[in-house]
């Protein structure tokens, strides 16, 4: 096999003064373009494919930041370069700066009625292809401290178990919890798994002694709360 079908290439091959770390650290983050920026998460190439041509296709696929962050694993590693590795770098890229981002609001963020809650978790929820179950964590004074996602899917009780809902509020002394999730087809009516999944988590929070505030459907624009609604 021909040496050039075997070497991976990296930025290292591009001239020093057109290398993103080194401009980064000449100009800054903000210099940099996105193509670069995701050529520095990369790092490397594959045989034949430099880093800056696979970061190329990334921006071409997806067409903009927006777009790559709400890129799931399996659609980047389809990108020729780039498999299940560095699809989870790029997507963890993201989710720190989701999570920075929040962290500034929950710092402020008292739970006085159900469309604070989905003030605070839409942004995360908006755009989602599958259903997300989260747990919102509130301490004596129904201020939030911290978010936490339990499952990723159809929501269902083997996916949903109360060891899991519950293990990150003992861990974070929460006082009470709110449990969430979305609906990606936009439809607010809550099904009969979801019922039935709110009841055994209300049950178990009365065993542990952490109550259950309520549970509440977000879609892209709208939101429900299971409690309002009567459902225990």
């Amino acid at each position: 096999m021909a040496k050039d079908e075997t070497v991976a290439f990296t930025v290292r091959d591009l001239p020093s003064q057109e290398r993103p770390r080194e401009r980064l650290q000449r100009f800054g983050a903000e210099a940099l373009s996105v193509q670069e920026l995701i050529a520095l998460i990369i790092g490397r190439g594959v045989a034949r494919r430099s880093v800056m041509d696979i970061a190329q296709d990334i921006v071409r696929k997806f067409g903009d930041v927006k777009g790559l962050s709400q890129a799931t694993t399996e659609e980047l590693s389809k990108v020729k370069g780039i498999g299940m590795a560095k699809a989870a770098q790029i997507l963890a890229c993201f989710e720190l700066a989701k999570r920075q981002d929040l962290e500034g609001e929950l710092e402020k963020m008292d739970i006085r009625d159900p469309g604070d809650v989905a003030k605070v978790v839409r942004a995360g929820l908006r755009d989602k292809a599958k259903e997300h179950f989260k747990l919102v964590l509130l301490n004596t004074r129904n201020r939030v401290i911290g978010i936490s996602t339990i499952s990723i899917g159809t929501l269902n009780a083997s996916l949903v178990h109360p060891r899991e809902v519950f293990k990150e509020a003992v861990v974070r002394s929460a006082s009470s919890v709110i449990l969430v999730h979305n609906h990606p087809s936009n439809d607010l009516e809550p099904s009969e798994e979801d019922i039935r999944i709110t009841r055994r988590m209300v049950e178990a929070g009365k065993i542990m002694g952490i109550e259950v505030l309520d549970h509440i459907i977000v879609t892209r624009h709208q939101f429900v709360s299971l409690k309002a609604r009567g459902f225990w």
